[in-house]
């Protein structure tokens, strides 16, 4: 059997992709990974053609070799399937609150902070986080300080999880804009220990060398920093 493919977009921007590979690399899943470029404007083109094997047209793609999986969630539970279970609490009410959370993630989170994008968080210099935003990160960031305290660390349900996967590019692009993490001293220690993460470090280290991804509504009259 061919070995397993997955697609994904490029990495200053795909965030979605990033939560299924950092979770097949986790299971210790073997694949080879097929790089999709969604830059505008070759990305409409790029996409069509992972069209051709995805009804979603979008990345990730896991090209099983046997079967297409099309969405980053359900990627996700695949790869976890794939190592018995391990990326999930074996607590059946525990497994179920860390599927509640990824799920939240997925649906959106509550649209927390939506004009400061995962590309941004690549920006050589950043706005400041408005009010609401720093409202907006500080509810999300409640509720990681909660499980924390709730399950005992060091990550969100004890060991890490698809749920701490799922919300890595939430915490970079938050913390890569200066949210003030003062207040969730356990969230803060699992942050660190977060972006740490050799798979998460793999990542980001190609992350960072790539060209800018600009978008012209990330700016706001009066939110740059001083100099």
């Amino acid at each position: 059997m061919a070995q397993a493919k997955l697609y994904v977009g490029t990495k200053n921007a795909s965030s979605w992709a990033m939560r299924a590979w950092l979770a097949l690399r986790a299971a210790e899943y073997p694949f080879k990974e097929e790089l999709v470029d969604i830059r505008r404007p070759q990305r409409f083109r790029n996409l069509a053609q992972v069209g051709r094997i995805s009804p979603s047209a979008s990345v990730p793609v896991l090209d099983t070799g046997s079967t297409v999986i099309y969405d980053s969630s359900a990627i996700m539970e695949f790869a976890n399937d794939n190592c018995n279970g391990r990326l999930l609490p074996e607590d059946i009410q525990a497994r179920a609150h860390a599927r509640a959370l990824a799920a939240w993630q997925h649906a959106g989170l509550s649209s927390i902070c939506r004009r400061i994008s995962f590309e941004s968080a690549f920006y050589p210099a950043k706005r400041r986080l408005s009010s609401r935003e720093q409202a907006e990160g500080a509810r999300v960031f409640s509720h990681y300080e909660a499980l924390l305290v709730r399950y005992g660390g060091p990550f969100l349900f004890g060991g890490i999880s698809l749920a701490d996967f799922t919300h890595v590019p939430t915490v970079i692009r938050l913390c890569r804009h200066g949210l003030d993490l003062t207040h969730w001293p356990n969230a803060a220690r699992w942050t660190r220990l977060l972006l740490a993460h050799h798979l998460v470090c793999e990542w980001m280290d190609q992350a960072d060398r790539l060209p800018h991804i600009w978008f012209d509504d990330y700016l706001e009259q009066g939110a740059w920093p001083a100099e």
